[in-house]
């Protein structure tokens, strides 16, 4: 369905304007499906990504720095995160041995299952949106997202 329809406009966009609106509302289904799977959770999409960063970790301790750089949404505050994932055992929070003003943070077994258990959920999620596009289609898409936000 084109943009104008979903958003029952009769202005005519120019296409650079179609092409962010496409993404943004593109953007909020997919968040708003995502949300639906984890919020049987209790946690957030921005506590599922500090969990994603800390498992590929591979048992080994982030930083704060570490994790913020690989947030997705680099505005969040990736502390407050970190403090509600440790109110559910999620996580664990130490100084480091090395450097005392550095924070060490590691998932728990805890955060792993969990992760083990929404891990076929996300792949269906995924599937579910890539399920009209062929394999092709996906590698173009993808390039193309790169190449358009790229500065």
């Amino acid at each position: 369905m084109k943009i104008e329809d979903v958003l029952k406009s009769t202005v005519d966009y120019p296409k650079s304007t179609r092409v962010v609106l496409n993404l943004m509302y593109t953007q909020n289904v997919i968040t708003d499906s995502f949300n639906d799977i984890i919020k049987t959770y209790d946690i957030s999409g921005e506590q599922y990504n500090v969990l994603r960063i800390l498992r590929g970790q591979k048992g080994r301790p982030a930083n704060m720095c570490i994790i913020q750089e690989r947030m997705l949404a680099r505005t969040s505050n990736t502390t407050r995160l970190v403090d509600k994932l440790l109110l559910k055992d999620l996580v664990t929070r130490n100084v480091c041995p090395e450097n005392r003003r550095k924070i060490e943070v590691l998932i728990t077994q805890k955060g792993l299952d969990l992760l083990t258990e929404l891990d076929p959920k996300i792949k269906e999620y995924h599937d579910f949106f890539a399920k009209n596009l062929t394999e092709e289609e996906l590698i173009q898409l993808n390039t193309l997202l790169e190449k358009y936000r790229t500065k």
